[in-house]
């Protein structure tokens, strides 16, 4: 991509204008620069062109905090009944990291029954039945793997693709590649339920890109951002008037220095300024249709809250958001597995089914990438960490096989993807790194992860790092 900021660090603004032949030159190489998709100091969230053309244009990701169970939700092992209570051989432990149990640990098996769903016969547990009626629609992906077995880290390797602190998320790439078609809103927009995930912002955060393709965390009532109103006694006219000053001030100084996160702050105060008038009436939810809100979930418990930040991500990719995130936290359950598990199913599986059948009787699946997972899946061990209380087992990190499922913009729906063995220990077939599933994602949505490239401290970094392949068995 074009690095302007080279050229300002040559180049400034008022020297230009000393040096060239009146305007003309200055006004020429502006039209050239805005008809390739490189205005990014008079909007640095400005449509741009994909590398090639995408199936998707928006993406949501339904981030599962902690490491949801796969062998209790997505992929059946009944073979493990002969293991139950029994350690497994050493041929298979022997090399096996794990964050809190030994290798050692006795199996437990899934009291989970599944059954097959739709046309494409895809298997999910009594815990989805709403899910379950969308199943034609979703791929269900069982052969991820990642280094990664505590939180932080696993958190980091799948939103940044990296162990490292400090480097941008997905969606701050995904909004760098293709800027916002929302005019009053974040081009990346975060919506969080249940507790504070481990990862906290460097979910979201943009890293050394700049600050303006960040995650913005929305709430679920009142002002979506806090101090987004004015204080009593301050008018409109009277902010815009002040907010003008600001930008005058902050152009100036970025003429002199070149400096992009100055042009990332004006735009951010013109943001906000515009999110005044949009904002409450994203929140308004009058409009829907009471069968609408019904089916979401939005006005019963367990599921309000996520069922609400599920209708908010529609309306807000409706309204041209390039990337939504939803958090919800925790699926890490090292005890009471079933029921645990099932609070989180019970709050979540409605409000998700909802959200694919609404995009999808709205047209807006097709162009429209969804992504539900955790950064690792759990154990087919057991975890009991009060001896006295083995009826209240729960499972351990497991980072070398888990699942996720996807649907949507690019994808071939009503599919399994992977294989574990029978132990739902290790990848069989077509095993998927997180690198491959970031490089899938960004594939769909018309960019390519080898160009999709900054330069920071002398050299290009990327979401995938030096790895990744698009995983064209996912696609359509």
């Amino acid at each position: 991509m074009f690095d302007d900021l080279k050229f300002r660090q040559i180049q400034t603004r008022r020297n230009f204008f000393c040096e060239a032949a009146g305007g003309i030159g200055t006004i020429a190489l502006a039209q050239l620069l805005a008809k390739d998709g490189y205005a990014a100091d008079l909007n640095p969230l400005a449509p741009r062109k994909s590398h090639f053309p995408g199936k998707a244009k928006n993406i949501i990701f339904l981030f599962q905090e902690g490491g949801p169970s796969q062998l209790d939700l997505f992929d059946p092992k009944p073979e493990l009944a002969k293991w139950d209570g029994k350690p497994l051989p050493d041929s298979l432990t022997k090399n096996l990291q794990l964050a809190f149990i030994k290798p050692t640990a006795a199996v437990l098996a899934s009291r989970r029954p599944f059954k097959k769903y739709g046309q494409s016969g895809i298997e999910l547990s009594d815990y989805l039945p709403h899910l379950s009626t969308v199943a034609d629609d979703i791929t269900v992906v069982r052969s991820l793997h990642t280094e990664a077995f505590n939180h932080h880290p696993g958190q980091l390797m799948l939103f940044a693709g990296t162990l490292q602190v400090g480097r941008p998320s997905l969606g701050s790439w995904v909004v760098y590649g293709l800027g916002s078609e929302s005019q009053n809103l974040p081009g990346f927009v975060v919506l969080s339920s249940g507790n504070g995930t481990s990862g906290g912002e460097s979910n979201f955060s943009s890293g050394f890109l700049p600050s303006t393709y960040s995650g913005t965390m929305f709430r679920g009532s009142g002002d979506p951002i806090l101090y987004l109103s004015n204080p009593p006694g301050v008018t409109q006219r009277t902010q815009r008037a002040s907010l003008d000053a600001l930008r005058d001030l902050n152009q100036e100084h970025q003429e002199k220095t070149g400096d992009r996160e100055i042009a990332s702050r004006i735009n951010s105060y013109e943001l906000a300024y515009r999110m005044q008038m949009s904002a409450p009436e994203l929140l308004d939810f009058s409009k829907e249709s009471p069968a609408t809100l019904e089916m979401y979930g939005v006005n019963k418990e367990p599921t309000k809250p996520y069922a609400t930040n599920c209708l908010l991500a529609r309306r807000l990719v409706e309204r041209g958001v390039r990337c939504v995130m939803l958090m919800h936290a925790s699926w890490d359950d090292h005890t009471q597995i079933d029921k645990k598990l099932k609070k989180n199913c019970d709050i979540t599986d409605q409000p998700v089914a909802a959200l694919l059948k609404d995009l999808k009787q709205r047209g807006m699946l097709d162009d429209t990438l969804v992504v539900w997972g955790g950064e690792f899946g759990r154990t087919p061990m057991s975890e009991i960490r009060v001896p006295s209380e083995a009826d209240n087992a729960g499972r351990d990190h497991h980072p070398v096989a888990f699942s996720m499922f996807m649907a949507g913009g690019g994808l071939k729906a009503g599919q399994t993807v992977g294989k574990t063995d029978d132990l739902c220990f290790n990848i069989e077939e077509d095993p998927i790194h997180l690198h491959d599933l970031q490089a899938t994602l960004l594939h769909c949505l018309g960019l390519d992860h080898k160009r999709l490239t900054y330069n920071y401290m002398g050299r290009d970094f990327r979401l995938t790092d030096v790895a990744g392949n698009v995983v064209r068995k996912l696609l359509v």
